[in-house]
């Protein structure tokens, strides 16, 4: 009897079980479906990317220390005054000059830069909107995949916009991509990332703004006393975008899609891909992208080069700055550089190095008149593979043209279209 009750127990437990069981199971069923019915009916932009979402995401990472309006006019007219007293300093090393016009010179705080960032990005992406697979379609599966979508992409651009933000000190912003004519680039100096490495690195106020200045400000040099370079770098990015283009038209077309880029990781044997991004690329768009690298590496470390070459001569604590910055690559925190690893920033990192020894290189060997010959026209920049054999490239340019070098004592070095 004992024995019958105790299995009589046990049974109803296993009924009382089951039933909960199936009762939390409707509730969060029921509450499943009316979360993804609101999924479904949240209201969201028609587009790949929810544009505010990203923004929402990258400010709500760096919320403090904004500046106030009376310290935003104050700085503006500070960073200004850096830079015109840089223009003739970089005008006279470099032997170019800026066309006239006064540079467009801004302090921001953390969420000016993701702010005047995000207009670029949207701007990159126009082109491929007209290829987002969710637009216009109004069946349920076709809505919670397209918001799906939509969400990953817009956290990954607002996780990166709000990491980038918290450093970056400063940036030349030349419209890319954009209709308006050539006129003058904007100079960007994020004060709050400024003051946090002035602080822990125990660096000199005004000596450590004037090195930064020295750097945009030889942006400012690349691009606007040499036309073409916006020119060429414009046409790389038009490519570039015609390459993503062909890739989300043929994610459209479903699993077949996807399995035909994901066989480009999986079938690549060249060795050569040094992130996990340029895997993913086929050969076309692999040599379109090292071209692109190879520019920007020349275009950083050729700012880097100037800023040290003029530096050592007009900056008392040059040394310290330069020894200070250098160890603080190295110190980075194990998420910094996981995030680095992931997003592919720390192989840009390093191609930005390998484009300051290039040019230190070339100018050791063949001073810096030659080096400058980078400028020259399209054909003079160096690929990947000369940047890090500086001694190839100074023999193509050599073999390869009949260019002599200025002569006349302080005449300065013209560049070509």
């Amino acid at each position: 009897m004992a024995q019958r009750s105790s299995s009589s127990a046990s049974s109803a437990r296993r009924a009382v079980t089951a039933g909960t069981l199936a009762g939390t199971g409707i509730a969060v069923g029921v509450w499943a479906g009316k979360r993804v019915q609101s999924f479904i009916n949240e209201p969201r932009p028609d587009s790949m990317i929810d544009w505010e979402r990203s923004r929402r995401i990258a400010t709500n990472m760096n919320r403090g220390e904004s500046l106030t309006a009376s310290e935003r006019a104050a700085l503006d007219t500070y960073y200004r005054g850096l830079v015109d007293a840089c223009v003739p300093i970089v005008s006279d090393y470099t032997g170019t000059t800026l066309p006239e016009g006064e540079r467009a010179t801004y302090a921001f705080d953390r969420v000016d830069w993701i702010n005047a960032n995000l207009v670029a990005f949207e701007r990159m992406f126009d082109p491929i909107e007209e290829l987002n697979p969710g637009k216009g379609r109004k069946n349920v599966a076709a809505r919670v995949w397209n918001g799906v979508n939509q969400s990953v992409l817009s956290y990954e651009i607002g996780l990166l916009l709000g990491y980038m933000a918290r450093r970056v000190l400063g940036q030349y912003d030349l419209a890319l991509l954009g209709r308006e004519p050539l006129s003058s680039g904007k100079l960007y100096y994020v004060e709050p990332n400024i003051r946090g490495i002035e602080s822990k690195l125990k660096l000199p106020r005004e000596d450590f703004r004037m090195w930064l200045a020295l750097h945009e400000t030889t942006h400012a040099f690349e691009f606007e006393a040499h036309p073409w370079v916006r020119e060429h770098f414009n046409a790389m990015l038009d490519r570039y975008m015609d390459f993503l283009k062909q890739d989300a038209d043929q994610l459209r077309q479903g699993v077949q899609g996807v399995r035909s880029i994901i066989s480009r990781a999986t079938s690549s044997s060249d060795g050569k891909s040094s992130s996990w991004i340029e895997a993913f690329m086929n050969a076309e768009q692999r040599a379109l992208f090292n071209e692109m690298q190879a520019m920007m590496c020349v275009i950083e470390g050729y700012s880097n080069h100037v800023m040290n070459a003029v530096g050592r001569d007009l900056l008392k604590s040059y040394d310290l700055i330069s020894r200070r910055f250098e160890e603080r690559q190295g110190q980075r925190s194990q998420a910094d550089q996981i995030f680095a690893r992931l997003t592919g920033l720390d192989v840009k990192m390093e191609q930005y190095r390998a484009g300051e020894r290039f040019v230190d290189d070339v100018v050791a060997m063949k001073g810096h008149v030659f080096a400058h010959r980078v400028w020259d026209r399209p054909e003079n920049l160096p690929t990947m593979d000369e940047i890090r054999n500086p001694a190839t490239w100074i023999d193509r340019i050599e073999a390869n043209d009949t260019w002599a070098p200025a002569t006349l004592a302080g005449s300065a070095v013209t560049s070509g279209s």
